[in-house]
């Protein structure tokens, strides 16, 4: 199911034979993938010139069937995840502090490099993860990118004892988890009047969920938005405490308005999280593999891909859509 052209809001059935593994890549059959907002971001316009046409999907759980020259680590039969980053360069400052999610030249699975909404995909192998057992394929995908880069913004908030999170859904039901589990406060902050947020909010440990212009019980000391609406970024700094800290988590949001410099005052912070690292992935997917995180999903076929986006686009969803070829 692809991007046939710019803007098209809509992925359109495509027949093609798959290419055979290059040199350091690995060819998977497709188990899973999630559907993630960045895939709408992709499909919707928001994110500029997608190669065209292009398969969405960057959560994807996959079989490897064949390995091609030079890959170590990943024999045919293995299950594997791969993730938003497909590329980088390997060279540049960036690249060789461990910050390849900068790379200048990185590129990016379902954006530049085809995904997987499709039954099979190919991928640079050194950018893929084998997954923690404890999950099966539907669960396991949305750990490949709301768990990711959820995790990236979750770390970007520092110790933070009474952390807020604006936007409950994918990223925000599983960093909620790992929250609880390490001894923090968890205040969820949702769409005004959508209370079946709030309740599966509390449902995954939350100690308070309200509106997102409510004020929580106490002060924050961090604040981690997920939602793409830029207006959230004074709300946040206005419930947070001097020295906080807010984590904007999306590769795309809202304009954000002009606000009193008194809500930055007293060294608050404003973070951006861009995409994520391989190290990302390798303490996250550890972290997995002794603490079991719930995740909800709704499994669609691969024919029903437009259905899952509008269903995400349009809020529907408790937890995330995954797409399963088989089905």
């Amino acid at each position: 199911m692809a991007l046939t052209r710019p803007r098209a809001g809509r992925v359109e059935a495509i027949e093609q034979t798959p290419p055979s593994p290059g040199p350091g890549q690995i060819a998977v059959t497709v188990l899973a993938c999630g559907v993630c907002r960045t895939d709408l971001h992709v499909i919707d316009g928001d994110l500029p010139s997608p190669a065209i046409p292009v398969i969405p999907g960057h959560e994807i759980v996959g079989r490897v069937e064949r390995a091609g020259p030079g890959v170590t680590g990943f024999t045919p039969g293995d299950r594997v995840g791969i993730p938003w980053l497909g590329y980088a360069c390997g060279q540049c400052n960036f690249c060789r502090s461990e910050r390849e999610n900068l790379c200048p030249d990185a590129r990016y699975t379902g954006y530049q490099i085809d995904g997987g909404y499709a039954e099979q995909a190919i991928a640079d192998a050194r950018f893929c993860f084998h997954l923690p057992s404890g999950y099966d394929d539907e669960h396991a995908a949305p750990l490949l990118c709301a768990g990711l880069i959820g995790y990236r913004a979750y770390r970007m908030a520092d110790d933070a004892k009474r952390l807020g999170i604006y936007g409950f859904g994918a990223a925000a039901h599983i960093i909620a988890q790992v929250a609880v589990h390490q001894g923090r406060e968890v205040y969820a902050f949702v769409t005004p009047g959508d209370s079946t947020a709030a309740d599966f909010a509390r449902s995954v440990g939350a100690r308070w969920a309200g509106w997102s212009t409510d004020a929580p019980p106490a002060a924050l000391d961090a604040a981690i938005i997920f939602a793409p609406v830029g207006r959230l970024v004074p709300e946040a700094l206005s419930r947070t405490r001097p020295g906080g800290v807010v984590v904007c988590a999306g590769i795309h949001m809202s304009d954000i308005p002009s606000f009193p410099y008194a809500l930055l005052w007293q060294e608050r912070t404003i973070r951006s999280v861009a995409n994520l690292t391989r190290a990302d992935a390798r303490e996250f997917l550890e972290l997995t593999s002794r603490l079991v995180i719930r995740t909800t999903v709704k499994p669609y076929a691969l024919r029903n891909a437009n259905a899952a986006l509008d269903d995400l686009r349009s809020g529907r969803l408790t937890g995330a859509a995954v797409i399963v070829p088989s089905m």
